[in-house]
């Protein structure tokens, strides 16, 4: 086999693949050091011995991300404030089509996959998202099949007890409420803002001690507009500009000037804002430069 057949297979799968370990991850920059160092592996593969190209490639990636969560673990534990995922920038609607894959990448839950742990939320994802077999998630994981499926069904349980118990709102309902918002927050209308806010709205920052932003969450409505209203003051924004863009398949607000300042995602339910994610980590920022495919 070809060295060209390598990287055709690859190429093809990458943004499954991505998807895979960004998921497991919650970073792009992390997936991407996967990515590259697991087709340096796989272009060692005698192509003949492969049943299933995608099945391999999946146990394969997956086996190196959690090395790197291993290896990440520790800067995990000394970090300052909130930890957040970092930012997924994506090509217009790229996963509006696919209702699970969207929900998938969403800010949200790529949180609520935080509190599983390694094994667990690699086993969710490659079985909830993906539809991978059980025998070939027990040979990413390391684990045999009977352990695999009682991982799932606890991870399963886990993710569907933290769901909040309502829909969040569909594309269309976000992008109305994210652009009234939007109005409220760049006019200094403190009551329309508040009317667009959920009574425990809460404001998660991730700074890593490097901008500044509040290391705890903020919760509350009155609490949570005031941050706003001091975020987007009239002379502050002189100086900014304010960008919307599709990260995690969801309207976001990129905010930049002489450098990049942040990345602001909401996350909607029974039409108000219960959360908004602020990202102004400069090291998370890096990859909303570059717009990513996902798949499944």
């Amino acid at each position: 086999m070809s060295a060209d057949e390598h990287a055709e297979r690859f190429t093809v799968l990458r943004p499954v693949l991505f998807t895979i370990v960004y998921e497991i991850l919650g970073s792009v920059t992390e997936s991407d050091d996967v990515l590259q160092n697991s087709y340096l592996r796989w272009a060692d593969v005698d192509l003949a011995t492969v049943r299933d190209t995608k099945s391999y490639l999946a146990q394969l990636v997956t086996r190196q991300a959690l090395n790197a969560v291993r290896t990440s673990a520790r800067r995990r534990e000394d970090y300052i404030g909130s930890w957040l995922p970092e930012p997924l920038l994506l090509e217009g609607n790229d996963a509006s089509a696919d209702v699970l894959l969207a929900e998938s990448v969403s800010m949200a839950m790529l949180v609520l996959l935080e509190t599983l742990s390694p094994d667990e939320r690699a086993v969710f994802v490659l079985r909830e998202v993906f539809g991978f077999e059980y025998r070939d998630i027990a040979t990413a994981v390391g684990k045999s099949v009977v352990t695999v499926r009682q991982v799932a069904h606890r991870a399963r349980e886990h993710v569907r007890a933290r769901r909040k118990r309502f829909e969040p709102a569909d594309a269309a309902t976000t992008a109305r409420i994210t652009e009234r918002f939007m109005t409220a927050a760049a006019t200094g209308d403190l009551e329309g803002l508040l009317s667009l806010l959920s009574p425990d709205v809460t404001w998660t920052a991730d700074s890593g001690g490097k901008a500044t932003a509040a290391r705890r969450p903020v919760v509350g409505a009155e609490k949570v507009a005031a941050v706003l209203m001091n975020l987007f003051r009239l002379e502050r924004l002189a100086d900014l500009r304010i960008e919307m863009v599709n990260c995690n398949n969801s309207p976001a607000m990129v905010l930049s000037g002489e450098r990049l300042e942040g990345v602001f995602l909401v996350e909607i339910a029974d039409g108000r804002i219960t959360n908004f994610y602020a990202i102004r980590n400069p090291d998370k920022l890096l990859a909303v430069a570059v717009p990513r495919q996902i798949s499944r």
